[in-house]
């Protein structure tokens, strides 16, 4: 019998999370602060999309045509159904990548993308995937691909074997693989327990078990427990991608892009010193024992004249999606907390406050008399984008078309979300990605859109579902057994959503 798994956890399926660095709208400043061109994104192809929450978003919420494909049949039927709600142009398939990959009907892609994909699968699929790399990628396109990398799992690889050597040796047959987890788990700290060399010279080690503890079994089952799990160095991923053509841009994580929060001054004179580039990014893995890479690879990497990077910087344009009382004038980079300079981001926060668009062009216009330089505004806009403070957004004639395909998903996932927490975003007509709204929040808007104007009748809605599900808040670890107690808590989350989300939920147009 044919295993159509090829060695991947398929009797779970994977979380219904979402990916903003698959979204190409966010291709342009990352790559322009780089020094590199970057391509007009019009079809995209996503490799492995899970349950399809990042593409149908992307596909939703801009006018790029998608592609893509993932093996499971039960999360691609849900992309599916997805696609169908929103009408948007996203053609999705439950096919392996070597049934898919060679589709006749493919167009070619201006952008191809990979998350969570590559650490996971086999030789001969990855040998499947850069040949169509090779083939659909255009000149000038943008590969996004995030993998593990070392040296930073280098401590780990041993424990990994050792969890799944154990579910080969000692599970019982038949246990489902949520149980097979528990139980190495569990042996994993009585061996721990042992005082082993091995955690004495590795006391990370021990550190991530305990984390794997609290985190999702589904997560914990597609990261550690398929048959296949590859930490992977950028120089190995060079000579991997080199059949396609493709050359290292950037990387896809905005705070990368700031040397002064992640290297010390030595270690960024040290990297300043090496010509090469590609040996320069396996240095800097070791300066920052580096676990996990988001890279743009480019097919002929381009770079701008002075002017033109300029010109595209300076049109890029922001929003504010987070209230401005919230944002921290701090970042969290490998070297630890820093502080941002107040005077130089509180102006700049200050202009974005009324959540519109800018771009760094209007900023700098309106900043120069306090003699904040472009440099210092391009930093910071990579910082607050890279902290999820702030958002690229697109221009407003795309954002325009997307309004109504966004509106038809979105009610799709809010009358979802009536039943099930699993799905936690939305899509964004304004930014052409996703934003991160809960539960209750998504049942807050559906009750704004069913007629319902107060917090209070927003609340009520809510809990007229939960009571039908036999559901009950909890509050500080205590569940909320009255009626009047889970109204109480429900109306308290919608005023307060009413007074900070919803302004910025619907300046991003998704409410």
């Amino acid at each position: 019998m044919t295993d159509w798994t090829a060695g991947y956890v398929s009797e779970i399926g994977y979380t219904y999370g979402y990916y903003t660095e698959l979204n190409p709208q966010r291709l342009a400043l990352p790559l322009l602060a780089a020094g590199i061109a970057p391509p007009k994104v019009e079809a995209a192809c996503e490799l492995g999309f899970g349950q399809g929450m990042s593409v149908n978003i992307h596909a939703a919420a801009s006018g790029t045509a998608w592609w893509g494909t993932d093996f499971n049949p039960a999360q691609a039927g849900f992309a599916q159904e997805l696609a169908a709600a929103s009408g948007a142009a996203a053609k999705l398939y439950d096919q392996a990548f070597a049934e898919f990959c060679t589709r006749p009907d493919l167009p070619d892609f201006d952008f191809i993308g990979l998350h969570g994909i590559w650490s996971w699968i086999s030789d001969e699929n990855r040998a499947v995937i850069v040949d169509f790399i090779r083939r659909k990628l255009k000149v000038g396109g943008v590969l996004y691909i995030s993998y593990n990398t070392q040296p930073g799992w280098a401590a780990m690889v041993p424990m990994r074997e050792l969890l799944i050597a154990h579910g080969d040796a000692l599970a019982a047959k038949g246990q489902g693989i949520v149980n097979r987890i528990d139980a190495a788990l569990g042996f994993a700290e009585q061996l721990f327990a042992a005082q082993p060399a091995y955690a004495a010279a590795n006391p990370q080690v021990p550190q991530r078990i305990a984390k794997m503890q609290e985190q999702n079994r589904h997560y914990l089952a597609h990261e550690y427990f398929n048959r296949d799990w590859h930490p992977m160095s950028v120089a190995k991923m060079a000579e991997w991608l080199a059949p396609a053509k493709l050359g290292y841009a950037a990387s896809a994580h905005y705070l990368d892009h700031v040397d002064a929060i992640n290297l010390s001054e030595q270690q960024q004179a040290l990297l300043n010193g090496i010509p090469d580039a590609g040996f320069r990014q396996l240095v800097r893995d070791f300066c920052c024992n580096t676990q996990f890479r988001r890279d743009y690879w480019i097919k002929g990497v381009r770079q701008p004249t002075a002017l033109e990077r300029l010109e595209g910087l300076r049109a890029q344009r922001l929003i504010l999606t987070s209230p401005l009382q919230a944002v921290e004038l701090k970042v969290t980079g490998n070297r630890g907390e820093a502080t941002l300079n107040e005077g130089v981001y509180r102006p700049i926060l200050d202009l974005l406050a009324g959540h519109k668009p800018h771009t760094l062009g209007q900023v700098e216009q309106q900043l120069a008399p306090r003699g904040i330089t472009f440099a210092q505004i391009l930093q910071a806009a990579l910082i607050l984008v890279g902290k999820g403070d702030v958002a690229v957004a697109q221009d407003e004639a795309s954002a325009s078309r997307a309004r109504k395909p966004c509106d038809r998903l979105n009610q799709h996932l809010m009358h979802k979300s009536r039943a099930s927490n699993d799905l936690a975003y939305l899509a964004s007509p304004v930014t052409g990605g996703g934003v991160q709204v809960n539960r209750f929040q998504q049942l807050f808007l559906l009750a704004r859109h069913q007629g319902r104007k107060m917090p209070e009748e927003w609340a009520r809605f809510v809990w007229e579902h939960l009571q039908a599900l036999g559901q009950r808040l909890t509050k500080e670890g205590k569940v909320l057994e009255a009626a009047d107690e889970n109204l109480a808590e429900l109306t308290a989350q919608a005023q307060a959503f009413a007074e900070k989300q919803l302004p910025i939920l619907k300046a991003l147009q998704t409410a």
